[in-house]
């Protein structure tokens, strides 16, 4: 029987995002695929690698989403909603990094390692993927990383509450605010003045709640988004999150600080316990803690428990400190949003 091969295109193929998922697809269950890679015009001829192979970036045209299977938007949110619809007409699965389609009718937004865990459990009242499913939304990797530990906890332990502050690094908003934060590092070391197009104010060497009033890089809204996609993939099985997220003065790599309640006392040992399998990974204190630096490349959240209320003592709440590549995070679950898609699709197409 032939081998089922797809046509998959990456738009944004580019940028940070989309460089990240070309990899990770080629290391899939999707990697024999046919990969285009498409961009818009500046980008146009670069070459990039896309699986095993090196390609160049093609020209995003209207018929460039002919025969496509699967199209994963990875660049400019103004992109997708340019795009998206074309793909969708030509027949093509989508996925969305963009957060563009967020909010678009029957769009929904997936986490599938989230959902796997919360359904071994209960019942799951959210809708899936159907046939009518026009596109899913990749859940924002900060949702993903809180609704995985608090839904691996859940499943073993009386969750009452879930609070947490997520460090945000540059990369998360492309290529543009990692040059800015470098420009200003070297700038603020020879007394220049700092340049504020992305953040409207000063992150080297700094850590802010809110940026200026004219920043391209909206944190309010990134935190919004977190919140919204933590309670959609929660399902209302999980306690409500309590968030603050931070600029902070790092590249790549979140870290997040999270307390968690329990209805009845638990020891350390059976929170790493309820913690521990698949996507995620128990770092002992006997260990480097986790960082954004340790977790760059790494596939697995790494996660680092402690106690609120002393050492070795039972308690109720607990501290922990979690980190994770985000690119990769963000990449891994678009290619999981991918396989829930292709299991809708009746056959690749032999090529």
């Amino acid at each position: 029987m032939a081998e089922q091969i797809y046509r998959i295109g990456i738009v944004g193929a580019s940028s940070l995002a989309g460089k990240e998922l070309s990899e990770e697809l080629g290391e899939s269950l999707l990697g024999a695929s046919d990969f285009v890679l498409l961009d818009e015009e500046e980008a146009v001829g670069q070459v990039t690698a896309a699986g095993d192979e090196v390609a160049f970036i093609q020209r995003l045209e209207a018929t460039s989403f002919e025969r496509m299977d699967f199209v994963f938007f990875a660049g400019d949110a103004a992109v997708t909603k340019k795009h998206w619809q074309m793909a969708r007409r030509a027949g093509a699965s989508i996925v969305d990094l963009t957060y563009a389609l967020d909010g678009e009718k029957d769009v929904l937004v997936r986490a599938p390692w989230v959902t796997e865990v919360l359904a071994d459990t209960a019942a799951l009242a959210s809708p899936e993927p159907d046939l009518n499913t026009p596109a899913l939304v990749a859940a924002h990797p900060g949702a993903v990383m809180l609704a995985l530990v608090a839904g691996r906890l859940h499943t073993k332990l009386a969750l009452k509450s879930v609070a947490a502050t997520v460090m945000e690094p540059a990369s998360e908003y492309g290529r543009a605010a990692m040059d800015e934060l470098h420009q200003q590092t070297v700038t603020l070391l020879s007394f220049q003045t700092l340049p504020r197009e992305q953040y409207d104010a000063q992150v080297a060497f700094n850590l802010l709640p809110t940026l200026g009033e004219a920043a391209k890089v909206k944190l309010s809204a990134t935190e919004e988004r977190i919140r919204r996609h933590y309670a959609g993939l929660a399902d209302s099985l999980l306690p409500q999150l309590a968030l603050q997220l931070v600029q902070a003065p790092v590249f790549h790599g979140y870290v997040v600080s999270m307390l968690v309640e329990f209805s009845t006392e638990a020891t350390k040992e059976e929170i790493e316990a309820a913690l521990g399998g698949e996507h995620i990974d128990v770092i002992s204190e006997e260990s480097d803690p986790p960082s954004n630096l340790s977790a760059a490349g790494q596939e697995d959240i790494m996660v680092r428990v402690s106690g609120d209320s002393g050492e070795g003592e039972r308690g109720r709440r607990f501290w922990l400190w979690l980190s994770a590549d985000n690119l990769k995070l963000a990449a891994l679950n678009a290619i999981a949003c991918g396989a829930e898609l292709r299991r809708l699709r009746p056959r690749g197409k032999v090529q």
